[in-house]
């Protein structure tokens, strides 16, 4: 879901520019600092998990140039690492896809606000929301967090791009929703069943290793 070079306008590209530097802002200044100093393995996981989303974000399908689909992945970043850990990480898989030549650096900030920020605050406060009225229950935090957590947030995130698109006169509307648009619904399964699986897989293998996933409450005392 990358436009390429020159797609979006000034205007809209200060306005992307502004919103994702005030959370990434926020993020750098919420990180755990002495966590990450002290623990190597989540060093090494973090790590992991940026060259995992740049690989990911490789695969895409498209026809107009800024009107192409891929699986967005933040949703399970978010529920491992936190809301800050995961706007860092899909920012240096970003970092990464630019400087392989696979992005343009002049789209770099609406790509990071539409395809970072814009899933990961999207996917925190739909567990938010959960944590809030749900009862911990571990096929609850599965299916609304991870499975239809990740198909929301991937859809805000295409919307959100199709939107700028079509406020800077990149492309009519009625191109962004016949060859954008109306497909992100079609992304929307896939993208909560990947999320799902993989969350599915570190819930029961290394439940620890899940930030926002206490497995005191959601299973030793069910």
């Amino acid at each position: 879901m990358n436009p390429s070079e020159g797609l979006v306008g000034v205007g809209w590209l200060t306005v992307s520019a502004v919103l994702y530097l005030v959370a990434l802002g926020v993020a750098l200044r919420c990180l755990p600092w002495a966590v990450l100093v002290r623990e190597r393995g989540i060093q090494h996981l973090l790590f992991g998990a940026a060259v995992v989303m740049m690989l990911m974000w490789t695969l895409r399908a498209g026809i107009s140039p800024g009107l192409s689909i891929h699986f967005v992945g933040m949703t399970t970043l978010t529920l491992i690492f936190g809301w800050d850990l995961a706007i860092c990480a899909g920012t240096a898989a970003l970092i990464g896809l630019t400087l392989m030549g696979r992005e343009s650096w002049t789209e770099f900030l609406p790509n990071a606000l539409c395809f970072v920020v814009i899933p990961t605050l999207v996917s925190y406060a739909i567990w938010r929301l959960v944590e809030w009225r749900f009862p911990k229950n571990f096929f609850i935090y599965l299916f609304l967090c991870a499975f239809l957590g990740g198909g929301i947030a991937a859809m805000s995130g295409g919307m959100t791009m199709g939107a700028l698109l079509w406020l800077s006169d990149t492309y009519p509307w009625s191109k962004i929703y016949h060859e954008y648009v109306r497909y992100l619904p079609l992304i929307m399964f896939p993208e909560g069943l990947v999320n799902g699986i993989i969350m599915t897989g570190m819930m029961v293998f290394h439940p620890d290793w899940i930030r926002t996933f206490d497995a005191r409450r959601y299973i030793d005392e069910q």
